[in-house]
């Protein structure tokens, strides 16, 4: 897939998932600019082009302007947006404030939002439109215990992108992706060493974790030509899910 001469946003494209997606964008060809709130170490490099960063608190709506001005302003233009920046820590439901879940929600769903409008705008200006990819995860089709607000929060990240793939076709087009399990630089303080990140893979049917490429390729996919008629659903890269937990229970029976 060739991206030459198109120009993409990455939220939180420094580390993780983010990282990963950006450096496929950019080994495709595309100028590439990634924020979050502080820059990461080093930037994203591959195919011998460098992502550029910009200070941009995704929660915060004039700072959304400025970022999709900023990439503008280098790039000339505006072909992709992902939506990958979000996350939650472990809370309890039952006892977590309503300043919690308000900020959960808000950085999973609200700034997703956000970026997307300022996005449109720009997109909508294009003879070639644009591509919206929303970063969703598994959380969305299966109970989140210890982050519930997480849960709801992408489950309607992705019916949001089915409501916005009808407002703003022809010209725009807007998908998600359902992740699973991933493994990235910070597996360890979820899953222990690598026996631990080994036994977690096992319980998925394609017998290991994600990593971020596996993400970032079906963003190449979503926002290229093959997936021009490809609007307002979602993809689930996840390795073929998590395996019944009754399976394990009736083996164990025998």
């Amino acid at each position: 897939m060739d991206f030459s001469g198109k120009a993409v946003i990455v939220t939180g494209g420094g580390k993780g998932i983010g990282r990963g997606i950006s450096e496929c964008f950019l080994a495709a060809g595309a100028d590439v600019l990634i924020c979050g709130r502080s820059a990461p170490e080093t930037l994203p490099e591959a195919g011998g082009k460098c992502a550029l960063f910009t200070a941009c608190d995704v929660r915060d709506f004039e700072q959304i302007e400025a970022c999709v001005e900023y990439a503008v302003s280098r790039f000339g233009r505006l072909d992709v947006l992902v939506n990958n920046a979000g996350g939650a820590p472990h809370a309890d439901a039952a006892t977590a404030s309503p300043r919690f879940s308000e900020a959960i929600i808000r950085l999973n769903l609200i700034a997703p939002l956000n970026f997307s409008q300022v996005a449109n705008r720009v997109m909508q200006q294009q003879d070639s439109g644009g591509s919206i990819i929303n970063i969703a995860s598994v959380s969305t089709i299966r109970p989140s215990p210890g982050t519930a607000a997480y849960g709801a929060a992408k489950a309607g990240l992705v019916n949001l992108g089915t409501s916005l793939a009808v407002e703003w076709a022809p010209r725009v087009r807007v998908n998600a992706i359902i992740v699973g399990l991933t493994q990235t630089e910070q597996s360890h303080l979820h899953y222990g060493d690598e026996a631990g990140i080994a036994a977690v893979g096992s319980t998925i049917p394609l017998g290991r974790m994600a990593v971020p490429d596996d993400v970032g390729n079906a963003c190449l996919f979503l926002a290229s030509p093959m997936a021009s008629y490809v609007s307002g659903t979602s993809i689930a890269v996840h390795g073929g899910g998590e395996k019944p937990a009754f399976l394990d229970a009736a083996n164990a029976g025998q």
